[in-house]
């Protein structure tokens, strides 16, 4: 777990972030023919259907194999594999001096779910139109998998020889299904993960107000995702006899209570760290509240008031929403059986089990059952011990190089720590003893985040200057440039 003088520690890179700033030229857009293999990989990768129920990641791990064969990797540094024929994951191995240990960048190649009938473009064919990129995946997450590929094939050609060598891992059923590619590839092939830490850029990156960079987030924590189930059972009858007891009534109430209900106030290293750095940025009564919640003994009232905003209560409480409900068999029968999920977001240090026995003790009804659903879909009487890893040191070696380039990039915007209230493959590199940093370099406007949502889009300046960061990032971590 980090410490209070890490966190100065990272501060302080911050300021000298700012000074190098001021005598550092602005970025430079990648030039002409990098701007052509990027797009021509994300609009090829966007047009393969990656979901679940019935696109390839397949198909997506094949097209970017061939383009790293093509470019002259050794065949011997290409790892295609997975569970089964529909969920083959893509290492690429790019071979540095080996004087420091491996980096490994992570990035899931499926896609949420999307009906054409939902969008005003088909989600499965790429569209440029308005300065954006329209396709299911633009922002979850193929724009940063078309961006990684892109940023080792120009290295690549550049002859770049970097001091370490530099491990891509394109994977599967990060959004769901039962063949998880990071889960696969750690349990499967370890030797081809092995690295000293690693960058997910399926989280944080710079938030926009207005076309104003805000904040530059780094997550360095995020939440255990679990999904639960509720079911009221009842003998039911006929629905001119309406029995006070009545199934979906009876889930309703049990629901009520769970709106009602709000978990512990907790913070951890990474969320301290970002309220601190928040409260000199927040206007003064909002600042207050803020300092307040960061005291020995945090006053209840402002942490009522923080709680009011949607992502600081998520950072704050474990929080746990029904999602789904299913019940009834008749329109004129009263139902038998009423039935609901819930999907929780667990603070790290908490388990799936405890948050289960929080469930039942919230419901207090011996009549509701409360079972864990797991990834695949099964359903348990229990659910998993294991508690959501704890954050992650925030190195300097990581940080310090990150901060001069936001510097650069975006000057004057501060680089905060963040927890991630969702939740990603970052739990399984964590978990395995991978440090993970979860930072895209995509910039995005917070009120359009449109990930898994209806007609997503990036913007495309937003593209490419994501494309340029990281050619510039992976040079300094890895040469000192």
């Amino acid at each position: 777990m980090r410490t209070r003088l890490a966190t100065l520690v990272v501060f302080a890179a911050m300021a000298a972030s700012a000074v190098f700033a001021q005598n550092s030229p602005s970025w430079t857009p990648p030039d002409p023919a990098t701007k052509d293999l990027a797009l021509s990989i994300f609009r090829q990768i966007i047009d393969i259907n990656s979901t679940d129920s019935v696109g390839s990641v397949t198909a997506v791990s094949k097209a970017l194999q061939q383009r790293f064969l093509d470019a002259g990797f050794p065949a011997a540094d290409i790892f295609l594999g997975g569970p089964n024929d529909r969920k083959e994951n893509l290492v690429v191995r790019y071979r540095g001096t080996g004087a420091h240990p491996p980096i490994l960048f992570i990035g899931h190649e499926d896609v949420v779910e999307a009906h054409r009938e939902d969008w005003t473009t088909d989600p499965f064919q790429f569209v440029e139109k308005d300065g954006y990129y329209y396709g299911r995946g633009t922002q979850d997450m193929k724009d940063c998998d078309a961006i990684l590929v892109t940023t080792f094939l120009r290295l690549h050609k550049e002859g770049f020889k970097p001091d370490r060598d530099l491990i891509l891992a394109l994977t599967a059923d990060e959004e769901g299904g039962q063949s998880n590619g990071v889960d696969w590839l750690l349990k499967n092939h370890p030797e081809l993960m092995k690295a000293a830490f690693a960058f997910n850029p399926d989280g944080g990156g710079v938030d926009l107000d207005n076309g104003k960079a805000i904040t530059a987030d780094v997550d360095a924590s995020e939440k255990l995702y679990a999904d639960y189930q509720l079911v009221v059972t009842n003998p039911g009858g006929h629905s001119s006899l309406p029995l006070p007891d009545n199934a979906i009534y009876h889930l309703a109430d049990a629901l009520q209570r769970l709106q009602n209900y709000q978990f512990p106030f907790e913070l951890n290293a990474i969320t301290r760290a970002y309220f601190e750095k928040l409260s000199t940025l927040e206007p003064a009564a909002t600042a207050a509240d803020i300092k307040a919640i960061l005291a020995t003994t945090p006053d209840s009232t402002a942490i009522a008031r923080i709680s009011q905003q949607p992502e600081w209560n998520s950072f704050l409480h474990t929080t746990c929403v029904a999602t789904r409900l299913l019940a009834g068999h008749a329109n004129n029968a009263l139902p038998q059986m009423a039935q609901a999920n819930v999907n929780c977001r667990i603070l790290p240090g908490h388990s799936r089990e405890e948050v289960r026995q929080d469930l039942i003790r919230v419901f207090a009804d011996p009549k509701i059952t409360v079972k864990y659903v797991d990834n695949g879909g099964g359903i348990h009487s229990g659910a998993p011990d294991s508690k959501g890893p704890p954050p992650v040191a925030l190195q300097p070696e990581v940080m310090v190089p990150l901060e001069k380039l936001v510097a650069v990039y975006w000057p004057g915007t501060p680089v905060v720590p963040d927890m991630a209230t969702g939740a990603s493959d970052s739990i399984f590199t964590n978990a395995s003893g991978i440090p993970t940093y979860n930072w895209s370099a995509i910039e995005l406007e917070v009120s359009d985040v449109r990930a898994h949502g209806k007609d997503e889009r990036l913007p495309v300046d937003s593209f490419y200057k994501g494309v340029q960061f990281w050619h510039d990032y992976m040079r300094i971590l890895t040469s000192g440039d």
